[in-house]
């Protein structure tokens, strides 16, 4: 009988060690990320009350991956060893890897954290904990670390170019996933020749299911790349992508969703090469520097501290974040805006704070009171024409 086991640790070698011991007793694990604020982890809680455990989960080992829902809601994704595994191996076969060794930056609460120590431990390889903000500023780790594998987001990769590039053409191979990266930083990535591998994936998948090869970047490709063997992609019509795999997850906890196919709200379109190009998505969810947001769970908050009328949230393109989170608000007062900065900063955490304010009179809404959404960007975006 499996149990079930909250990781909730800011320290990642402490998280990682505690992650170990309950996969080593086959035990269930919920990770958790230890920056949620009161808000999040009130949601969390109440997925933990005893009636809502499906029994499925004391029989087997599974773990419970933080993701967010569309509504803003977490959600997590149900995985277990097999399906983790299947990526992993997928991964070694794609890349024509024995063992995986990484070199880990990334939050081990988030899925492209935590497979690459899932990969370092099911190959035999070796995994090693970076400190992102030592890197940041110029600290580099002893050792050479030529045969192991990096994951950056595409802000990572932008800063640690300006800081640090020759000791990441050391690489083996760095995968780049988590939010559209612009053309320049590859262009940059190219001219000190690092192994780019491009990807596409997500949490449901335990990432990727589509990645680029550092030869083909290195030969001018931009595209999400060739599917891994373990995967398949087809596109709908309108070009919605939906993905089938050994790796896909078993439904959002507590239940249980044995669909063999997963519905994405990606666009995308093949090449005659095979080659899987990213187009956009169709819902209104923002990635801003590799996480997932939605505007429905801000526009909530803002609502909620009773200093505004009315509140609209989107994202706009940006060079650093990929994306940034844009709040458009109707003060019931001209001085409350401060007022609602540190309201919604006690609620919601700091990458899914607006990075940017407009205070207006009155938002575009109908008669029947639905968001002109069109309109509302073009006003931001002659704002910063």
């Amino acid at each position: 009988m499996s149990s079930l086991q909250i990781i909730d640790q800011q320290n990642p070698v402490l998280f990682a060690a505690e992650f170990q011991k309950a996969i080593a007793r086959q035990e269930s694990v919920l990770l958790v990320n230890f920056t949620w604020q009161t808000s999040e982890r009130a949601q969390i809680n109440s997925f933990l009350e005893p009636d809502q455990r499906p029994e499925i989960l004391t029989k087997k080992s599974h773990i419970l991956i933080p993701t967010g829902g569309t509504s803003g809601q977490i959600k997590l994704a149900i995985h277990t060893p097999e399906t983790l595994s299947a990526s992993a191996q997928a991964f070694r076969n794609f890349f024509a890897l024995t063992r995986v060794n990484c070199f880990c930056i990334l939050p081990l609460y988030h899925v492209s954290g935590l497979m690459q120590w899932w990969r370092s431990h099911l190959s035999g390889g070796e995994f090693k904990l970076g400190d992102y903000q030592a890197l940041k500023r110029g600290i580099l780790p002893d050792g050479d670390l030529g045969d192991f594998c990096l994951s950056l987001v595409p802000t990572q990769l932008q800063v640690l170019l300006q800081v640090c590039p020759q000791w990441l053409a050391q690489f083996r191979l760095i995968l780049l996933g988590g939010a559209p990266p612009w053309r320049s930083l590859l262009d940059q990535a190219r001219q000190f020749k690092l192994q780019i591998a491009l990807t596409y994936g997500m949490t449901e998948t335990a990432s990727q299911v589509v990645a680029l090869k550092p030869a083909d970047f290195l030969a001018g490709r931009n595209c999400a790349g060739q599917v891994l063997p373990h995967a398949n992609l087809s596109l709908s019509e309108a070009g919605l992508i939906s993905i089938t795999a050994q790796s896909l997850f078993l439904g959002y906890y507590p239940n249980f969703n044995y669909s063999k196919t997963l519905e994405t709200d990606d666009v995308g379109a093949f090449d005659q090469a095979g080659y899987l190009h990213l187009l956009g998505r169709q819902s209104q969810k923002i990635i801003s520097g590799g996480e997932n947001i939605y505007p429905a769970e801000i526009e909530a908050a803002i609502l909620g501290t009773k200093f505004v009328k009315d509140a609209a949230v989107l994202g706009l393109p940006d060079p650093y974040w990929g994306e940034v989170v844009i709040a458009v608000v109707s003060l019931q007062n001209p001085d409350d805006l401060d007022k609602v900065k540190m309201a919604i900063a006690k609620q919601l955490s700091r990458y899914k704070q607006p990075k940017y304010w407009f205070v207006v009179e009155q938002l575009p809404r109908n008669a029947q009171g639905k968001l002109n959404r069109i309109k509302l960007r073009q006003m931001i975006e002659n704002h910063y024409q």
